[in-house]
C-alpha cells in the first residue's frame, strides 16, 4: 500500500518542492538585478572602468563554462551520495559567503589596497551563482512527471518574468538601502531559499531511503545517447531572443513605436512583454503538452526569428507592434518548451550535466552581446 501511495504521489507535481525551487530561482533573478545595477557603479566608484571589457569577457566565460562543470559534479553526487543536493548546498553557501564578503568590504570603505579585492569578489560571485543554479533547476525532473514538465516550467517562467517586470521597483529599493545592505540581504535571501529547497527535497527523498528514485527497469532501458550539441543549441535558441529582448529592444522599440504611446520608454515595452508572457505561461504550457515540446520549440523558434527580423527591419509602426505581440507569444512558448525538451534528449546518467550545457547555451548570446557593448 505504501508503494502504491508513493507511485500516486509521483504522478503529480510535488508543489512544495516546486515552489521552493521557484523561490530559489527568484532569489537568483533578484541577485542578478542587484549585480547588474551595482556592477557599473562599483567599477566607476573604485576607478575600475578600464577593466569593464575584461570583466564582461570573464563574466561570459564563467557563465558558459561553470554550469556544465557544476552539472558534472551534480551527476557524480547523484550516484555517490544518492542525490545532487550536496553540490547545490555548496554553491548556495559559497554564494551567500561572497554576498556577505562584498557587503562587509563595502561597509569597511576599502582603501587603495583592499579595493582590489572587489573585482576578485565579483568573479567569485559569478562562479558561485553558476555552481548551484543549473543543478538546482535540474531538480525539476524529480518534482514533476515528464508530461507535466512544461507546466512546471510555466511556474518558473511566471516567477522570473514578474520579477524582471518589477525591476525598476527593485532597483529603487536597492538604491535606497545602498550596496552593502543589498548584498547582505541578497546573501540572506539566497541562503534561506536554498535551505528551503534542500529541506523539502530531502523530505521527498526520504520516501526512497534518502535517494533519488527511478524504477530500475527505466534506468536499464535508458540507452539513448545525450545529444549534447542539440541541447546546447536549445539553450542558444532561448538565450538569443532573451538577450535581444533585454539589451536591444528598449532602444529599437522606443524609436519605432514609442510615439504611439506618448513616447513610452523602451524599458516599459520590455516590462509589458514580460507581464504578458507571465500571464499566458500556464495556457502556453497546456498547448505545449497538447502538441509536444519538440513541435512547440521549432514552431516558436522559427516564428520568433521572423518576428525579430520584422521588428528590426520594418519601418511600419503597425507591423512592428503586431510583431512585438507575436514575439511575446513565441517567447513564452520557447521558454516553456526548451528546457523540458533538453531534458528529454539527455541520458539519465548525464541529466544534470546536460542541464548545465543547456544553460551554457542560454548564457552564450548574452555574453557575446555584453562583450560587444563593453568594447
Amino acid at each position: 500500500m505504501e508503494a502504491i501511495s508513493i507511485s500516486k504521489e509521483r504522478d503529480d507535481i510535488q508543489w512544495k518542492q516546486l515552489w521552493s525551487l521557484a523561490a530559489l530561482y527568484g532569489s537568483v533573478v533578484i541577485g542578478w538585478i542587484a549585480y547588474q545595477n551595482y556592477q557599473p557603479k562599483l567599477l566607476e566608484q573604485f576607478h575600475f572602468t578600464d577593466f569593464s571589457f575584461l570583466l564582461m569577457v570573464s563574466q561570459g566565460v564563467i557563465l558558459v563554462v561553470t554550469p556544465p562543470v557544476a552539472g558534472k559534479f551534480g551527476d557524480r553526487y547523484r550516484f555517490k551520495r544518492g542525490h545532487r543536493i550536496p553540490i547545490i548546498s555548496a554553491g548556495i553557501s559559497f554564494a551567500a559567503m561572497v554576498f556577505m564578503a562584498v557587503a562587509f568590504t563595502l561597509l569597511g570603505n576599502p582603501g587603495e589596497i583592499f579595493k582590489w579585492i572587489l573585482p576578485l569578489l565579483i568573479v567569485f560571485w559569478l562562479i558561485a551563482m553558476s555552481i548551484f543554479t543549473s543543478p538546482a533547476l535540474s531538480t525539476l525532473e524529480l518534482f514533476t512527471p515528464v508530461d507535466k514538465l512544461p507546466r512546471a516550467m510555466a511556474v518558473l517562467t511566471i516567477v522570473a518574468n514578474l520579477i524582471y517586470a518589477i525591476e525598476p521597483v527593485i532597483v529603487d529599493i536597492i538604491d535606497y538601502i545602498g550596496a552593502p545592505f543589498t548584498f547582505m540581504a541578497g546573501g540572506v535571501v539566497v541562503l534561506i531559499s536554498g535551505y528551503a529547497l534542500q529541506k523539502n527535497s530531502l523530505t521527498l527523498f526520504k520516501l526512497t531511503d534518502n535517494k533519488e528514485s527511478r524504477p530500475l527497469a527505466a534506468i536499464t532501458l535508458d540507452t539513448q545517447k545525450s545529444k549534447f550539441a542539440y541541447i546546447l543549441f536549445l539553450g542558444i535558441a532561448l538565450g538569443l531572443p532573451t538577450s535581444i529582448l533585454f539589451n536591444l529592444f528598449p532602444d529599437v522599440l522606443s524609436q519605432k513605436i514609442g510615439f504611439l504611446f506618448n513616447d513610452l520608454g523602451g524599458k516599459m515595452f520590455v516590462v509589458y512583454i514580460l507581464v504578458f508572457s507571465a500571464l499566458i505561461s500556464l495556457p502556453a504550457s497546456s498547448l505545449v503538452n497538447k502538441i509536444g515540446a519538440e513541435k512547440s520549440f521549432w514552431s516558436s523558434f522559427t516564428l520568433i526569428l521572423i518576428c525579430t527580423l520584422c521588428i528590426f527591419l520594418s519601418q511600419s509602426s503597425v507591423i512592428v507592434l503586431s510583431m512585438v505581440f507575436g514575439f511575446a507569444l513565441m517567447f513564452t512558448l520557447l521558454s516553456v518548451s526548451s528546457l523540458p525538451l533538453a531534458m528529454s534528449r539527455s541520458n539519465y546518467y548525464e541529466k544534470v550535466f546536460c542541464v548545465g550545457i543547456f544553460f551554457s547555451g542560454v548564457a552564450l548570446p548574452e555574453g557575446i552581446i555584453n562583450a560587444i557593448q563593453a568594447f
